[in-house]
């Protein structure tokens, strides 16, 4: 009993169909909405895109997902030398969060590393430019005390 239909013929016609869905399936990415995603066309910057769906071309375009949420760093504990030359052990914690998605991936290579050792050195400045007293009576004051990078 022949068969309805041309097998050859058919897997000649399906094989296409079916890189092409692979190809669709695999350039099309959602972002969340604390995510962006940094785009390179060959290998050069070429915009920030998200949240959403993101369609990218495969093997011409490459996307790195950044999330833009607030991150926690816990720093070791850190001895440190007031300007009246005693030595204090100060522990910290980092609140951070990616502010451009573009500066903190192409321009800083590891920037979770790069937050803590800009935290122990602004740490480090800060309690060095204080005695103990003062430190112990103004805390509040003192950590209140902010830096931007």
């Amino acid at each position: 009993m022949p068969l309805p239909f041309d097998i050859p013929a058919l897997s000649g016609f399906l094989i296409p169909i079916l890189v092409v869905l692979a190809l669709l399936g695999y350039s099309i990415r959602i972002l969340r909405q604390y995510e962006r995603g940094v785009v390179f066309l060959l290998g050069r910057f070429w915009k920030v895109k998200g949240p959403g769906l993101v369609i990218i071309v495969p093997f011409i375009q490459q996307m790195v997902r950044m999330d833009l949420r607030t991150r926690v760093l816990d720093v070791p504990p850190q001895d440190v030398i007031s300007r009246d030359n005693v030595s204090v052990q100060v522990n910290v914690v980092i609140y951070y969060r990616v502010m451009d998605p573009e500066k903190a991936f192409i321009q800083v290579e590891e920037y979770d590393m790069a937050t803590s050792q800009l935290a122990q050195t602004t740490l480090r400045s800060v309690v060095g430019q204080h005695e103990l007293d003062e430190m112990l009576a103004e805390r509040t004051k003192i950590n209140s005390r902010r830096t931007k990078a």
